[in-house]
Order: structure tokens, then C-alpha cells, then sequence
């Protein structure tokens, strides 16, 4: 094969667009396959039989020339006959020759694609990996349950939450107060089979597991399933609609075309701004305490030339309505637009600024956007920012590939007002309850105590396998005392060389040494770093950006650090602060899924790691999964390097095929050969998940 490809490049017609190219291999740890073999002439091209070619080229010479145009064609002819055929062949073996993953034979699950028709009470479920091969389920001719409304939220109304906190004023849609923030809705049940989430879990985050959403519920009140003349999207009108009236029957239908979010936002914050009027634990009237509830930014990082399509707009208004809205205005929903343009003088007109906001965000959420470019980040953060150890991207430093976290510190700056800002991305879909999800995550972080904090992080909880959290923490406690680590308790320390270190606060200072810690320090106080993949050390990886580390001297060690992949989660207006002092004042600077994390490490934040549900495509053995993912032989074996390869049957990694297919087959899409409409109909009718986060979703349709 090596000689043909040799040939192939002495032909005088070969051109770039010749299809003749070895392909890469699929597996990276197969790189050097016989692909990458050596085009040189085998040996039996190199040496004999010099003599007897020219003898053979001498007697051809001397035939007639008839004789030989004949020969030429013959020969012409049999040589493309044998180079068809040995192409034919090539490309047959490169498809045949690709190496599976390992993780390709264990066996797919298919419980994910059952419905409605499908379901069973919660306690009657049991697990597509404990279920026995074949087993059969029941498909109903209608769903056995009734959809009900969703509603996570602390009841406030209750006499032990006003004792304690001020009344939840209801926000509404309108000006007139007559049109109500709408309910989402789901059944109380699980499909048949559905299989358990291989890491993470419901009830230590406080969601319900017990229920599954279907889109007419989930959607259905933000426009999803009714038309655009009664100012929803029309969406549903090819779907799959078994049981779809019940929903359709309880939901208020919301004329979204006459909807403007900021001023319904800002509305609902004035009415209830007696919540969050003082920074301070408590204010004090009437003679009586009550608690002030902080207040988050949830931001959007989105660009100008975004498509919004009506998905998209499906997701940002559940956003708004359940954790702005229904919550009495404990969060605010942002856009934060990145103006691709550098040239547009965005902030030295008015006239501009407008007219770049009206043309790249719909109407309706104008007033929720916020522009910024790279340009103005050069102003806000002038540098310079020197001594950097390897950009392997090769990209400037002010681009957002390399810093998208100015523009979030430079937000921060601008809304001191906020306690907490979530950083969110716009491939991002979450199949529950908004409100639920953050409110649950927050508050269980507030749980956790900082001893060994980060190890646990560094980890991936494997129910099945690890038992419950509190056996899981026991656990990572006693493989680090075993394997003689040293914990990290508090600040971390580390040589900075000729350049200085902005101290860590005062308050991160271990109260007793980490001896003497029964796991009470930490426990009652908010998280200042949430993230919702491992907190990791990339030195002991091989991810490629690892030493995308600026400013710091570089004639000492690499200062210590962490990594989160996907950047999202929630971070403190303290920390914010602190990032902003860092990348002002000092000039540092990390890639973006490295530098919250190591900031919280070198000033001793409490980061935590939560364990939100992750799902994979295949029943992988839990020991295997706990080998590949917690205990990799090798660096390059990471999941967080060239292991990566693992993550993409899951359903949430920057890499994940699964996470995408998944969701728009709960849409009812058609995903490649399989028709999502007729699977359904042949099927037991609509798919009916429990709630996950999907990432990334970079394609999405309703057929």
C-alpha cells in the first residue's frame, strides 16, 4: 500500500483534489497504526534485478511501433484496473480496520426511548442495569398517571418561612397584574426501564426523582403547543399526542409577543426588593429578625450572529419564569453579548450600540442584554500580560477562547448588587426544573465541610459503586490517608518567584489544624466555586491547555492549579472580586476552565464539585467505570486528556455525542436513519425523562 501511494504521487494528473489520503486513525491510542506507515519502496523495490529491467527496457525499445502503442495501452489499461482495485481495497480495509473504543462492546440501553404509555410508579421501577435480558414492559393505551404541576420552591406562605423571611410578592407576565407567571408540568412516574444514572444523584440534591418530563409539559407553557397567532410557536404541530390534552387543558396560554423580560424582571424585583435590601445576615423590623435571601445573576454568554432558534427560545424563557419570576426575584437573567466586531465603536455611540443589540438579540429580550468586545476588554484590563508557559492555542490573550472569563469579571464589577453570578453557555439544556436544580445544588454545597474538600472533587461519585455520599467522603478519606497525600486545608502555598502574590483573605484561615477538624469547618457557609464536572489537577494530565498559565514567573515551578471542564457554575461576588484584583493588579491570568478553580485554590474558597445525575448510553461494570474515570494507569489515560474518548457516551462533556442525540429524540426529532415521529407512534408514544443536564447541544429540531 505504501509503493501504490508512492506511485500515485509520480502520476502527472494527481491534483489536491485527488480522494487518495490515509485516514487518521479513530482511536488516539492507536496513532500510530499501520496508517502512519512509511511510504518508502518495500525492499524487494531496492535491491536484484537491476540487469534484467534494462535488458527488458532494451528489447521493448527495439519492437515496432505499432507493437509498442499497442503494449503501451495494454499496459495503461491493466494499470488502472490494478490501481481501482487496490483503492477499492484501501479505503474497504481503512473502514475495516477501525479500532473500537472499548467501551463500544458493552451492551446499549434502550430504556431512555420509552414513553408515556410506559410508565410505572417510582417505587415499582427498577433499573435497565438490574434488569434481567429480554425482560418485557407493559405499554398502556393511554399514560397511567396524570401530569401535575411542578413546584420546588420553599412554600412561602407558611408560617415557619415567614417567621423567618420576608413575604414572596407574586410577580406576574403584565403591567395589569393579570396575566400569572406559568406552571410547568410533569408525571408522577418513570418510564419502564429507564436506566439509573451512572454518577450523581436525585435526593442528595434535593430534586425529586420520582417524576419525568415530557415536552407538551415542559414546553407547552413557554409557546412549544400553541400557534403563533395566539403568540406561542406552534411546535407540537406533528408531534406524538397521547395524553397531550390533559397538559394542554391546564396550561394559561401566554401571549410571548408582547412580552419584555427586563421590564418584567425589574418589576418583580422592586415588588419583592425588601428581600435582598441589605447585605447583612439579617434586618431588623417590627422588632423582629428576618433573614435576607441573596440574590444571583444567572448569565448567558451568547455572541452576535447567535441563532436563536425557537428551542432556544423555549429555554431562555423557562429560565427567566422559573428561577426570576417564581421565585420572588432571587435571580436575574442576563445576556451577555460578545460583539464579534471589534471595529463597531459600541460604547461611543448610542445610536450603535442599539442598532448592533436590535439586530443580534429577539425583541423580547433586549432589555436583559448587556454588549461587550474584546476591544474594551484590552481598556478594562490593559496588562501587559507576560510570561506566559505554552499557549497552545495560539490565540491572543484578549480573545475569548483564552479569557472568557474577563467579560464575567468585568460584569461582576458592573452588578455588585448580585451575591452569586452563574456562568451558563448556550449549548446547555436542562430537561427539569430550573429553580429546582440551582436551589438544590446551592444548598447542598452550603452543606459540605472543606476538609478534604478537594479530593472529593477530584473524584467522580459513583453511586452503585461507592455507596451514598457520607460512605463515599469515608472513603476518599481513607484511600488519602492510605496513600499518604497531604491534604489541602486552607490557602495553598507556593513559591512565586520575583513576582508577588495578593494575599489570601483573612477569613480563609484554617480555624484548627486539619487533625483536629471533625468535618465541621466549611459546613453552614455558601460555596464560593460550584462546578458541575471534577475539580481535577491538569498537571498530572495530559488536556492540552494545561499550561495556559500568564503572568507568573516563570523561571520557578508552574503554580499549582485545577481545572473544571465546561464552564459553567456558580461563583461568589467575593471571589469575583478576587479574580478581578488578580488579572487587574498582578496581570494573572489562566485559560478560562482553569482559572476560577485556581483562584479558589491559591486563596483557599470553598469549590466544590456538585454531583448532578450524569447518564451513559451503555451498561458499562461499575469497577471499570470507577478504574477508567477515578484511577487512570497513566496520564494519558485521563479522562481529561486523551481518555476523553470515554465521555462521549455520556450526557454531559464538551465532547459527549450522547448528550445531543438524547435530547432531540425527546424532542421527537428524526436523529440519522431513525425517524423520531414513527418510533414514537410504533413505540409506547412521547419520551418522558427525568431530569439532566445535556451538554452540548449544537444541533437541535422538533422533527
Amino acid at each position: 500500500m505504501s509503493t501504490l501511494k508512492g506511485l500515485f504521487s509520480l502520476l502527472p494528473f494527481q491534483g489536491p483534489g485527488t480522494p487518495y489520503h490515509a485516514l487518521p486513525s479513530y482511536d488516539r491510542a492507536h496513532h500510530d497504526s499501520a496508517l502512519g506507515t512509511s511510504t518508502a519502496p518495500s525492499g524487494s523495490w531496492q535491491h536484484g534485478g537491476a540487469m534484467s529491467s534494462r535488458r527488458r527496457l532494451a528489447q521493448l525499445l527495439r519492437t515496432s511501433p505499432k507493437r509498442f502503442v499497442f503494449i503501451a495501452v495494454v499496459g495503461f489499461t491493466l494499470l488502472v484496473v490494478v490501481l481501482t482495485k487496490s483503492v477499492r481495497h484501501y479505503t474497504t480495509n481503512v473502514v475495516h480496520e477501525r479500532i473500537p473504543y472499548h467501551w463500544e462492546a458493552f451492551p446499549k440501553m434502550n430504556g431512555f426511548y420509552n414513553g408515556v404509555r410506559s410508565l410505572v410508579a417510582y417505587e415499582d421501577w427498577v433499573p435497565a442495569q438490574q434488569s434481567p435480558e429480554g425482560v418485557e414492559i407493559r405499554i398502556h393505551q393511554e399514560p397511567p398517571f396524570n401530569p401535575e404541576v411542578v413546584d420546588p420552591f420553599p412554600n412561602f406562605n407558611s408560617d415557619e418561612y415567614l417567621k423567618d423571611h420576608h413575604p414572596v410578592q407574586k410577580c406576574y407576565m403584565d403591567l395589569h397584574d393579570k396575566i400569572s407567571a406559568p406552571d410547568i408540568y410533569a408525571y408522577p412516574g418513570v418510564p419502564a426501564l429507564m436506566p439509573a444514572p451512572v454518577w450523581g444523584d436525585y435526593e442528595t440534591l434535593g430534586i425529586a426523582p420520582d417524576r419525568c418530563y415530557e415536552r407538551f409539559g415542559r414546553f407547552g407553557p413557554y409557546g412549544y403547543s400553541y400557534g403563533q397567532g395566539e403568540g406561542g410557536l406552534g411546535l407540537s404541530n406533528d408531534s406524538t399526542q397521547v395524553g397531550a390534552e390533559k397538559v394542554q387543558t391546564m396550561i394559561d396560554k401566554v401571549d410571548y409577543r408582547t412580552v419584555n423580560w427586563g421590564a418584567v424582571q425589574k418589576r418583580c424585583f422592586e415588588r419583592n426588593k425588601e428581600r435582598f435590601s441589605s447585605s447583612n445576615a439579617t434586618s431588623k423590623k417590627d422588632g423582629t429578625h428576618k433573614k435576607n435571601v441573596p440574590r444571583s445573576a444567572f448569565v448567558l454568554r451568547t455572541w452576535t450572529g447567535y441563532d436563536y432558534n425557537d428551542i432556544q427560545l423555549l429555554t431562555l424563557r423557562a429560565m427567566i419564569n422559573e428561577l426570576s419570576l417564581k421565585s420572588g426575584a432571587e435571580y436575574d437573567v442576563h445576556l451577555l453579548v460578545h460583539v464579534k466586531d471589534d471595529h463597531l465603536p459600541i460604547f461611543a455611540s448610542e445610536e450603535i450600540y442599539n442598532k448592533t443589540l436590535r439586530e443580534n438579540v429577539p425583541a423580547e429580550f433586549w432589555d436583559i442584554a448587556t454588549l461587550w468586545s474584546e476591544r474594551q476588554m484590552r481598556s478594562f484590563y490593559p496588562g501587559p500580560f507576560a510570561d506566559n508557559v505554552a499557549n497552545h492555542a495560539g490565540a491572543d490573550i484578549y480573545g475569548v477562547y483564552r479569557s472568557a472569563h474577563f467579560a464575567l469579571q468585568w460584569f461582576s464589577q458592573q452588578h455588585q448588587e448580585y451575591d452569586f453570578v452563574w456562568n451558563w453557555e448556550m449549548d446547555l439544556r436542562y430537561g427539569g426544573h430550573y429553580y429546582e436544580l440551582l436551589n438544590g445544588v446551592s444548598n447542598w454545597a452550603a452543606k459540605q465541610p472543606r476538609k478534604l474538600m478537594w479530593e472529593r472533587n477530584s473524584r467522580f461519585w459513583i453511586p452503585a459503586h461507592h455507596g451514598n455520599w457520607s460512605e463515599f467522603t469515608e472513603l476518599i478519606g481513607r484511600e488519602t490517608s492510605e496513600k499518604g497525600e497531604k491534604p489541602i486545608w486552607g490557602p495553598l502555598k507556593f513559591s512565586a518567584g520575583k513576582y508577588g502574590l495578593l494575599p489570601p483573605p483573612k477569613d480563609m484561615k484554617p480555624p484548627t489544624t486539619i487533625e483536629d477538624d471533625n468535618y465541621q469547618w466549611g459546613v453552614g457557609e455558601a460555596a464560593d466555586l460550584i462546578t458541575f464536572d471534577p475539580l481535577f489537577d491538569p498537571s498530572k494530565t495530559n488536556w492540552v491547555f494545561r499550561d495556559d498559565v500568564t503572568g507568573y514567573d516563570t523561571a520557578v515551578d508552574t503554580p499549582p492549579r485545577r481545572a473544571a471542564i465546561v464552564t459553567v457554575g456558580r461563583l461568589s461576588r467575593r471571589m469575583l472580586n478576587t479574580m478581578h484584583q488578580e488579572t487587574w493588579r498582578v496581570h494573572h491570568t489562566m485559560f478560562p476552565e482553569m482559572w476560577p478553580p485556581s483562584v479558589a485554590l491559591h486563596h483557599g474558597y470553598k469549590a466544590l464539585y456538585a454531583p448532578h445525575v450524569v447518564y451513559f448510553d451503555r451498561n458499562w461494570p461499575l469497577n471499570v467505570l470507577d478504574r477508567i474515570f477515578n484511577k487512570p494507569a497513566a496520564r494519558v489515560d485521563s479522562p481529561f486528556g486523551w481518555g476523553e474518548h470515554n465521555m462521549q457516551g455520556s450526557t454531559f462533556y464538551y465532547n459527549s455525542y450522547f448528550s445531543g442525540k438524547l435530547w432531540r429524540r425527546w424532542l421527537g426529532a428524526a436523529e440519522g436513519d431513525e425517524d423520531g415521529h414513527k418510533n414514537e407512534e410504533d413505540g409506547s408514544d412521547r419520551m418522558c425523562l427525568r431530569p439532566l443536564l445535556y451538554h452540548p447541544i449544537k444541533e437541535e429540531a422538533v422533527v
